[in-house]
């Protein structure tokens, strides 16, 4: 194997290690998806319970706990069949994101982590 891809084969392992040692598998992860375009808060059921927040910018913020990746497609079809031009997906880590979700949602759930992931 030539060196440049056994560094680069070597640095997505740490990569995943450390990203599995941080987050549970079966924990669902939370997620921002950022669209063009507002919609109301009526909106929360068709994207299966996910925080829908307008922004001043003239965007739509969904935010919210997704079970697994087949979840995370559905939403963005869901995305796509209405017409709204995707801006971004973001997984959010404790601490993290713009506070819309993180602040009102993770933020319990992650004192209770790192209380687990301090030495001693």
């Amino acid at each position: 194997m030539l060196p440049c891809m056994e560094q680069r084969l070597r640095k997505r392992e740490a990569m995943s290690s450390e990203i599995n040692a941080k987050t549970d598998p079966n924990e669902p992860r939370v997620y921002e998806i950022r669209v063009k375009g507002h919609l109301d808060e009526g909106w929360t059921d068709w994207f299966e319970g996910m925080t829908v927040t307008p922004t001043e910018d003239g965007e739509t913020l969904l935010s919210g706990p997704v079970a697994d990746q087949a979840a995370l497609h559905g939403l963005l079809r869901k995305v796509r069949d209405l017409g709204l031009p995707l801006i971004s997906v973001t997984r959010v880590e404790c601490g993290e994101g713009d506070g819309s979700y993180a602040e009102r949602q993770i933020a319990p759930s992650c004192s209770g982590m790192e209380e687990q992931n301090e030495p001693g």
